[in-house]
């Protein structure tokens, strides 16, 4: 059984540099819509200490100090590119799981007695870039679990390549004995301090676990994951993904917004958005919500933060039911002076 994970490097900085050959090796952020805060950055932004959800202004006088280049996001343009680099892995094998506009996995299992795995690896890299420009990793491992590992791998040793396969059991040991437990999928930062106070620090603590007293003391969710730590495969390529339960259009403001009278045309906006996205994915839905919120940032002074939900009479996509029903829920919520 094996599988890869295809990883697109620093996916929006990348995309940024398709038309800008220039900025090669330049640090590079891209921020939220109204350049409210950093969502996506490059490795050398990275070395720089920028980090992920970071508020622009916090870092912006340094980051420009030392050359660095901001773009706004332009998410059509970032989809666009995703789809390219999509439809060339779907010509490489009979099945595939597009888990993120920047992740795929694989099914490998019919090639391998076929090809080097390794080497299949490194041509669909080659042709991914030759083809869109975008960098990509490539982790081939038994299972979904073990293929996050293989990424992580090539970032902490810097593998030329950027493609690895952990093919024995000493590979695999090796990679877990140098994985933090939170750095594990699905491990987020409560349960990596639980781990820790019985004293499971590393991937490989959490492996050699009996998978059955991981699941009286955590979850099933966490055997599954111990398991495939082991090398089994508990989670299957999923190449039929099921509708989205809900849509979300939602921006942090670069400039402060005060008055109603902004407002309105801003959430009118994101309703069109909504409506739109409902309607490419032939759906409709029962319920608008609209939430507002003062800036977390803000800490001196006043906070306020609501949210009101409206229920549709009749399941709807018309971007006409969807704008009256957000204006409804945005009146109730907002206050005067934050």
């Amino acid at each position: 059984m094996t599988l890869a994970l295809v990883d697109c490097e620093s996916f929006y900085a990348s995309c940024e540099r398709i038309f800008r050959p220039d900025l090669k090796n330049k640090p590079i952020v891209v921020l939220s819509n109204n350049d409210g805060c950093v969502i996506a950055f490059s490795k050398e932004a990275k070395k720089m200490g920028i980090s992920m959800g970071v508020p622009w202004f916090k870092v912006k006088n340094s980051f420009l100090k030392q050359k660095g280049q901001v773009f706004s996001s332009n998410f059509a343009f970032y989809g666009d590119m995703s789809a390219r680099v999509m439809n060339i892995l779907e010509g490489f094998v009979p099945k595939i799981e597009i888990y993120s506009i920047d992740e795929a996995f694989l099914e490998l299992d019919s090639l391998k007695q076929n090809y080097n795995l390794y080497d299949f690896g490194c041509h669909m890299r080659s042709l991914v870039r030759q083809w869109t420009g975008i960098p990509v990793r490539i982790g081939i491992a038994p299972n979904k679990t073990l293929s996050k590992i293989a990424i992580n791998e090539i970032k902490r040793r810097n593998i030329p390549t950027s493609v690895i396969h952990l093919s024995n059991k000493k590979q695999i040991e090796i990679a877990l004995s140098h994985t933090p437990v939170r750095e594990v999928w699905g491990v987020g930062r409560r349960l990596n301090d639980h781990l820790n106070k019985v004293g499971i620090n590393t991937a490989l603590d959490l492996a050699k676990v009996n998978p059955q007293n991981i699941r009286k003391k955590f979850s099933v969710v966490l055997e599954r994951t111990v398991r495939e730590l082991r090398g089994e495969r508990c989670l299957d390529i999923e190449d039929d993904i099921s509708s989205k339960k809900q849509i979300v259009v939602s921006r942090s403001f670069g400039e402060r917004v005060s008055n109603l009278d902004t407002l309105k045309p801003i959430v009118s906006n994101f309703a069109v958005r909504a409506a739109e996205k409902l309607r490419s994915e032939k759906q409709k839905c029962s319920q608008v919500s609209v939430f507002v919120r003062t800036s977390p940032f803000n800490i001196n002074k006043p906070q306020h933060s609501d949210l009101r939900s409206i229920e549709l009479s009749t399941p709807t996509n018309d971007t006409r039911d969807i704008l009256t029903a957000a204006k409804k829920g945005l009146l109730p919520i907002f206050r005067s002076g934050y």
